[in-house]
């Protein structure tokens, strides 16, 4: 899953993106409006976590262009943050089309809950666990297992498993993946994907769950 946040405050946002970092999830971060709107123009995300008040272009102007589609790209939920929790507040921020509301402060679990629950309600409806094989993966609470042993994974081989499992058999490109479970600094001409997936392959142990198809990428 691939997450914007924007957040004028530095340290608020680092500490978002780290924390969702830890929950296995590839997070950009924006500390103005200006950036995060390049940003959506040139990447898709699961779910933006978007401030209020931010510089250069304001948060509820950046919420309008991604309802309007000017980013040119499809639009994913809008979960708007913001230090205004009247009422008044939530509603005028829910009518400008953003999908759920968080103000601050807020519980860093809650914030977690509805990013998942935002980027499910967006996509083809998928259960909380995931299985296929002898393999189950719980998202929410980090933990895959196969054949009821718990499995060491990083937080990319996670990621990267998330994104194969959910594809039902599909075949995962290459691009693809690094789109879905790694951010902005990613090398695109890098073999991170190609070693992950190797690793990733070594700790699920055999038979081998993971097919490569050659020219095209990879499939669970």
């Amino acid at each position: 899953m691939r997450v914007l946040v924007v957040e004028d405050e530095r340290v608020l946002a680092d500490a978002v993106a780290r924390g969702l970092r830890g929950e296995a999830m590839a997070v950009d971060v924006s500390l103005d409006g200006a950036d995060a709107l390049a940003k959506l123009a040139l990447s898709d995300y699961d779910v933006v976590v978007l401030d209020r008040d931010l510089p250069e272009v304001h948060g509820d102007e950046v919420c309008r262009a991604l309802i309007a589609g000017e980013h040119g790209r499809p639009r994913p939920p809008i979960l708007m943050l913001t230090a205004a929790g009247a009422v008044a507040e939530r509603v005028e921020g829910l009518s400008l089309g953003a999908d759920d509301y968080l103000p601050k402060p807020f519980a860093f679990s809650e914030l977690v809950a509805r990013v998942r629950a935002l980027a499910r309600r967006a996509r083809q409806p998928l259960p909380p666990v995931l299985r296929r094989h002898d393999l189950e993966l719980d998202p929410g609470r980090r933990v895959a297992t196969r054949a009821g042993r718990r499995l060491d994974l990083s937080r990319k081989q996670f990621g990267v498993l998330e994104v194969l499992m959910a594809a039902d058999g599909a075949v995962v490109s290459s691009e693809e993946l690094l789109e879905r479970a790694w951010d902005e600094h990613a090398d695109p001409f890098t073999n991170t994907v190609r070693v992950t997936v190797m690793r990733l392959r070594r700790k699920l142990g055999d038979p081998p769950l993971i097919d490569t198809v050659a020219g095209v990428g990879y499939r669970l």
